[in-house]
């Protein structure tokens, strides 16, 4: 896909995306990705060598091998959404084989998955592309349901399996998020010792968190600070959702309310409401790119390609490291998931995309 189909694509908001210059944290603040991120970035932190080298072997991987940006696909939903809903639109994909040969075929740099997924195929594709073992889900079986993420799987298992890397999710604000934060630390400790390079969904988990009409699990805020708590546990690239609007901090603090610390210039200064600023104060609260900071593709609808190139688009000006789409790809023919795939790297292969 060129940059004209590109633009095609993202139809009445090209010029507001392609064109648009951040004036709030300029681009000269940032880290930003490139092939030399680990030697530049990761080295000087203190990642013990075997991190450093799949670290490098996660950003080699795949059509955007070389670049210093990643495209993921992650398949976790049979447990976090339900097996039944999530591949009833595609039933292939109840065979975990087929997951690894999406991502393979689709060019992606890893394979998200759970262990029961990964483990299954491990030894006829584990090196083959660069495996990420997730460690903690939120099943829906339990009645009523509850929203809590917790460890069905070992890091050891990630490391015997030859796992590159392993995540897990965290709830911000949830009731649980205590508890999470301990374990997932503990985990991602373990994990950098055996080598392995940690990812860290940064996911926001409260009712109260929707106010007036307005869902704040998606503001750049809340958002942003869940990105800087994950950076803070050793994570090495978090993950988040798009943001879609801000102000959650004053939402939640209005009638006499008392939630977190907020500073005005955090709107005023250092973002707007453009998707692009939004997205780089994300980028800005993971250690102004030195946490990489990959956007979530959402789930599907009726405009895929077209959603998932703005997302890409927007996650690249932004300064973000990638994309990690899953639903999109996977509740589709293969055939079609790979085009979207590819369609998503190729707007990090465009070098007239540049970071805003």
């Amino acid at each position: 896909m060129n940059t004209s189909e590109i633009t095609s694509l993202l139809g009445a908001d090209a010029e507001s995306l392609l064109n648009h210059t951040c004036g709030t944290i300029p681009r000269s603040s940032l880290t930003v990705p490139g092939p030399d991120y680990v030697d530049r970035v990761l080295s000087l932190t203190d990642r013990p060598t075997p991190v450093l080298a799949n670290y490098e072997r996660l950003l080699r991987a795949g059509r955007l091998g070389g670049t210093g940006y990643v495209s993921i696909l992650p398949v976790d939903q049979g447990i976090e959404h339900s097996a039944g809903a999530s591949f009833a639109k595609n039933p292939a994909y109840f065979d975990p084989e087929n997951i690894v040969k999406l991502a393979m075929e689709g060019g992606c740099n890893a394979v998200a998955s759970t262990y029961g997924v990964l483990a299954s195929v491990a030894r006829k594709y584990s090196h083959k592309i660069p495996f990420m073992l997730k460690l903690n889900h939120n099943e829906l079986l339990t009645y009523p349901n509850k929203f809590d993420q917790v460890m069905f799987a070992q890091v050891e298992q990630a490391f015997d399996m030859g796992c590159c890397a392993v995540g897990a999710t965290i709830y911000y604000g949830s009731e649980e998020s205590t508890r999470q934060i301990v374990e997932v630390s503990e985990a991602f400790a373990r994990a950098h010792e055996l080598g392995m390079v940690t990812v860290l969904w940064c996911y926001l988990r409260n009712s109260g968190f929707k106010k007036d009409g307005k869902d704040y699990h998606v503001a750049a805020d809340l958002t942003g600070q869940a990105n800087h708590l994950g950076a803070t546990i050793g994570a090495d690239i978090v993950k988040q959702k798009l943001p879609e609007n801000n102000g959650g901090f004053k939402a939640l603090n209005m009638g006499g309310g008392s939630y977190g610390k907020l500073d005005e210039r955090m709107y005023s200064k250092l973002s707007t409401d453009h998707p692009i600023d939004l997205v780089r104060y994300q980028v800005a609260n993971g250690y102004m790119g030195r946490i990489g900071l990959i956007n979530s593709g959402g789930a599907a609808g009726s405009n895929d390609l077209s959603e998932a190139v703005r997302t890409a688009v927007i996650n690249k000006r932004g300064g973000g490291m990638g994309l990690i789409s899953g639903r999109k790809a996977f509740q589709k023919p293969m055939n079609e998931g790979v085009a979207l795939l590819n369609a998503i790297q190729d707007v990090y292969l465009a070098p007239e995309i540049t970071i805003a």
